[in-house]
C-alpha cells in the first residue's frame, strides 16, 4: 500500500489526497506534524530522496531560519529536518521500496 507523508493543513497535501481518492488508489497517510519525524523515518525518506531535494526552501520555516542554519551540510541538514519537520517538502508519496514522489501537481499520479 502507498504511504502519503503529509501535514494535514497543507493545501498541496490535500490536493494529493484528493487525487489519490479520485483515482480509487488505496493509501495510508502519515502526518509529519502529528505523528512526528524520527531519525529512522528521516533516513528512510533520505534513502529515496536526496537531502537537497527534501528541504523545502520556499516554506515559512525556511525563511525564518538564520543564515547560519541555512548553510547546512549532510549532518546539519538532517538535524535541521528533525528539529523542524515542516521543512520537509511535501507531500511525499512512497510508491515502493525505492521510489518516493516529492511534491504534487495535477497529473503527477496519473501513471499510478
Amino acid at each position: 500500500m502507498l504511504t502519503l507523508y503529509i501535514i494535514s493543513n497543507c493545501d498541496t497535501c490535500r490536493k494529493a489526497r484528493n487525487a489519490l481518492d479520485d483515482k480509487g488508489i488505496p493509501f495510508k497517510t502519515y502526518d509529519l506534524r502529528k505523528d512526528g519525524l524520527s531519525a529512522p523515518l528521516l533516513e528512510h525518506i533520505l534513502h529515496r530522496v536526496p537531502l537537497v531535494e527534501a528541504i523545502n526552501k520556499r516554506s515559512k520555516t525556511w525563511r525564518e531560519l538564520s543564515d547560519e542554519e541555512k548553510d547546512f551540510d549532510a549532518n546539519s541538514g538532517r538535524e535541521l529536518l528533525l528539529k523542524h519537520p515542516t521543512l520537509l517538502k511535501r507531500p511525499l508519496l512512497e510508491v515502493d521500496d525505492e521510489t518516493m514522489l516529492v511534491g504534487y501537481q495535477d497529473g503527477d499520479y496519473d501513471k499510478l
